[in-house]
């Protein structure tokens, strides 16, 4: 097991790289710019090893990366309607990055800042630790908050994130991070074919904006039922709603099945490489990169649409509206901590 780092400089920024790999020969990159994933490699069946996931060719890309690649989000994850919320009789007013809209942390989110970092090695695991302090008004949201959150890779090709934080406020937290998953390998193909089991007897409607509208909706008898494998396709195809207001793929919050781990499964039949999601998390945004379009320069090719697939494990920020969604308060004497496993295996 080995750290490795590389010091880059972009624009007037020095940031560092650190490349963390297993003795299975699988490997794990960072930067400490926004706690930015930039590939992950993995072997497919034929123990060839590959990037599973979206990057930019160009680092300077990561500058503004509208598309949240491989980034560390937060304060909040996910949308938060009109960029209005109120805690505790206090309404609090955020910036507006999307429409009316504010969207995973807004124009200053965790995904935009320079992070403490602390490299670290046992016999088991290789990883990093990422620390940041967000000040009371930062963003706009309330409460002096030290982040941290913990990369670490172990021999068994798992990818564990850690997330702590405390606050000296009653304040709103849900942090998540926003990999594009390909597991063809070299975004050789789509994600069509790749094949998703999810846990979850219910998931959240949205409106035309893609805010919730505070119902859940049964996955019965519809495509958004993935208590058994199905192709991401499907979805993409299908004439729900639901799936037309998310520009004919899937973007919505799945409430998980609380007793039944994994969480959830990513499987591409034709690498045979899979992802397992296990987490603590109450549910997860699944998101098939409908918004992509063949504008950005990646690392192997042009961005397109259904290009990767984020699972975006947290809570919910239509909690601040609606009763019933999982909550994203964090009181000033409570810990934050969670944790998501990604564990790579091969079918």
């Amino acid at each position: 097991m080995e750290i490795q780092e590389k010091e880059i400089s972009v624009a007037t920024q020095k940031w560092t790289e650190y490349t963390l790999t297993n003795d299975q020969g699988m490997s794990v990159s960072c930067l400490n710019y926004g706690g930015i994933i930039t590939s992950i490699y993995t072997p497919d069946k034929n123990d060839n090893f590959e990037n599973v996931i979206l990057s930019y060719a160009n680092y300077e890309d990561y500058l503004e990366n509208p598309n949240f690649f491989g980034a560390l989000i937060g304060r909040v994850a996910g949308r938060i309607d009109q960029a209005t919320f109120t805690l505790d009789g206090k309404t609090y007013s955020l910036p507006k990055n999307e429409g009316n809209n504010h969207l995973h942390g807004g124009t200053a989110g965790f995904h935009q800042v320079i992070w403490q970092t602390t490299p670290f090695q046992t016999n088991e695991a290789v990883g990093v630790m990422l620390v940041h302090v967000s000040p009371d008004g930062d963003g706009g949201y309330p409460g002096n908050i030290e982040m941290t959150v913990t990369y670490t890779l172990t021999n068994d090709n798992d990818l564990t994130i850690t997330y702590k934080a405390t606050t000296d406020q009653n304040t709103i937290l849900t942090t998540t991070n926003h990999a594009y998953f390909n597991l063809s390998g070299s975004l050789k193909r789509d994600i069509l074919n790749h094949e998703v089991i999810l846990h979850a007897n219910e998931f959240v409607e949205l409106d035309h904006e893609l805010i919730p509208t505070g119902k859940t909706l049964p996955v019965d008898d519809t495509v958004f039922d993935f208590r058994k494998a199905h192709p991401i396709i499907d979805g993409v195809h299908s004439v729900d709603q639901q799936n037309l207001v998310a520009s004919n793929g899937y973007d919505h919050y799945f409430i998980f099945n609380q007793l039944e781990q994994p969480n959830a499964v990513v499987t591409d039949p034709e690498s045979g490489r899979q992802v397992i999601v296990t987490t603590d998390q109450p549910g997860m945004v699944m998101y098939t990169s409908n918004g992509l379009d063949d504008s950005l320069r990646l690392r192997e090719r042009s961005s397109a649409k259904y290009l990767g697939v984020c699972l975006e494990t947290q809570a919910s920020p239509a909690s601040l509206e609606y009763e019933g969604f999982p909550s994203i308060r964090l009181n000033k004497d409570k810990t934050y901590h969670k944790t998501t496993t990604f564990s790579f295996r091969r079918s």
